[in-house]
């Protein structure tokens, strides 16, 4: 079983669901990833950051995409790759937590973050899949759990 980092300290959401605390660690959901994006040539900030503003869950699959081309993983692989980060997560916070409802932007922070020390060249948790595990969560949320949607396309759902 690989390590997911734990500071021992959690945080609670009124859906029940609970994650690591994210105090002290940045909101990389807040960087202005189009222009981080244009200046380090990176198309996956790219597709995340127009995941953030248009709300188009292909945005999330072409960043999974680029990220599995960029690591010379095939589909099957990023599978089998991304379900030990939900093994691990189970024994850390118990089976579905995730379902339960977490904020949409908590996947995007914490997949930009993922994203960022993997390319920084972190080797201290599996990086790589806990990027790709944040993504799909973030689409299934979308998907499932509505109400869970904090990111600025929902304020243009919600205006039309």
């Amino acid at each position: 079983m690989s390590t997911i980092l734990d500071s021992g300290e959690r945080r609670e959401f009124p859906s029940g669901a609970v994650r690591d605390i994210a105090v002290g660690k940045g909101r990389c959901d807040l960087l202005p990833l189009d222009v981080i994006a244009y200046y380090y040539m990176d198309e996956i900030l790219e597709y995340i950051d127009d995941y953030i503003h248009q709300g188009n869950p292909a945005s999330l699959w072409r960043a999974i995409e680029e990220f599995c081309a960029m690591e010379e993983w095939d589909c099957y692989t990023m599978l089998l790759e991304v379900s030990k980060q939900f093994e691990d997560g189970a024994h850390k916070y118990g089976d579905r937590n995730w379902e339960k409802g977490i904020p949409l932007h908590c996947y995007i922070d914490s997949a930009v973050r993922h994203y960022l020390k993997h390319r920084r060249g972190d080797r201290d948790e599996p990086h790589d899949r806990a990027f790709v595990w944040n993504l799909l969560c973030a689409m299934w949320t979308q998907k499932h759990r509505p109400e869970m949607i904090d990111l600025p396309f929902a304020k243009k759902v919600d205006s039309t």
